[in-house]
C-alpha cells in the first residue's frame, strides 16, 4: 500500500496548485477589465483599423523570419520603432476622449470622493442643470426655427467644460428665451453662424467654433452643421441641438451619435436628462474650522 501511495505521488508531482490569495484574484479581476475595456474601445473607434494594420504587420515580420528575408525584417523593425510616436499622433481625438470617459467614470469618482472624504473635504448639495422654463423655452425656439427652417446649433453643457470653446464666440451671459435663440439664429444677422453654449440656464457665447467629427461612415445629407454637433458630443458629454437649415428637421447629439428628425415630446425626451438634478459639491474646510466653498 506504502508502495502505491509513493508511486502516486510520485506521479503526480508534475502537478502542482498555486496557493492564490484574495490579492491574486484581485489582480485577475483588475487585468480582465482593462483588457476588456480596451478592446471594446478599439472595437468602437478608428483603432480598430490600426488593430488590424499590427496584426497585418506581425503577419509579414513572421513570414520574413521564417525564410530570413532581411531586407523586410530591418523596415518591420524601424516601423514598429516609431509606431508608439505615430499612434499617439494620428489618435489624439481617440485616446483623448478614452481618457475624458476614464474620468466621467462612476469608478473614477468613487476615488476622488475617497480622497475627498481622506483630506477632509467636505460636500455641499447644490442644483446643475436644465430648468423646466429653460427646456420650454429651448423646444420652443427648435420648433420655431424648424417651421422657418432656419439652422440652428444649440450645445448644452454637462459636467464637461467647455471654456476652450465658449472662448472662440462672442460672451453673451443671457437668461435662456425661445426669442433671444430665434433672434440669434436669423439670417444675415451677426451672430446667426456658429454655435450658442448655454451652461447654468444661461446662453453664455453665441458663434462658437466647434470641432467637426472625423467620421467618414455619416451620410452625405449630414452637412458641416450636423458634423459640428456630432464633433463637440465626442470630445464632451454636452447634449447638441440642430436645427437643419434645407428641411427643417430638429437632431440631438449625444455621446458620438446623433439622432435625427425629433418631434416635439422626442426633444424633450432628450432635454428631461439635463434637468436639475442635486448633486454634491465639495468644500474645503478652512483653517478656522469652518467650511469654504
Amino acid at each position: 500500500m506504502d508502495r502505491i501511495l509513493q508511486y502516486l505521488s510520485s506521479y503526480f508531482d508534475w502537478f502542482f496548485i498555486p496557493k492564490i490569495t484574495v490579492f491574486d484574484v484581485i489582480d485577475v479581476v483588475v487585468v480582465t477589465l482593462i483588457v476588456y475595456e480596451l478592446l471594446i474601445w478599439i472595437k468602437n473607434t478608428r483603432a480598430w483599423t490600426l488593430l488590424k494594420g499590427i496584426v497585418f504587420i506581425l503577419g509579414i515580420m513572421i513570414v520574413a523570419y521564417a525564410f530570413k528575408l532581411n531586407t523586410i525584417l530591418f523596415i518591420t523593425r524601424n516601423v514598429f520603432s516609431i509606431g508608439i510616436i505615430a499612434i499617439v499622433i494620428l489618435f489624439q481625438p481617440e485616446l483623448r476622449r478614452a481618457l475624458d470617459e476614464l474620468g466621467r467614470n462612476r469608478f473614477t469618482d468613487s476615488i476622488g470622493n475617497f480622497f475627498a472624504k481622506l483630506f477632509g473635504v467636505g460636500r455641499k448639495e447644490v442644483t446643475i442643470g436644465l430648468s423646466d422654463k429653460s427646456i420650454y423655452e429651448i423646444v420652443k425656439a427648435s420648433l420655431d426655427m424648424s417651421r422657418a427652417k432656419t439652422g440652428a446649433l444649440i450645445v448644452i453643457e454637462n459636467d464637461t467644460p467647455l471654456g476652450e470653446y465658449e472662448s472662440t464666440g462672442i460672451s453673451i451671459d443671457a437668461a435662456i428665451s425661445a426669442q433671444l435663440l430665434t433672434n440669434i439664429f436669423e439670417k444675415n444677422t451677426p451672430l446667426h453662424d456658429g454655435a450658442v453654449i448655454v451652461r447654468d440656464n444661461r446662453i453664455v457665447s453665441a458663434t462658437c467654433y466647434l470641432p467637426l467629427t472625423d467620421r467618414n461612415d455619416l451620410t452625405k445629407e449630414l452637412g458641416t452643421r450636423h458634423r459640428a454637433g456630432i464633433g463637440i458630443s465626442e470630445v464632451s458629454d454636452s447634449v447638441t441641438i440642430i436645427v437643419s437649415e434645407e428641411t427643417g428637421s430638429i437632431s440631438v447629439a449625444k455621446k458620438g451619435n446623433i439622432l435625427r428628425n425629433l418631434s416635439e415630446n422626442g426633444l424633450r425626451e432628450q432635454l428631461l436628462d439635463l434637468q436639475i438634478k442635486p448633486v454634491e459639491k465639495h468644500r474645503k474646510k478652512s483653517r478656522k474650522g469652518g467650511l469654504k466653498i
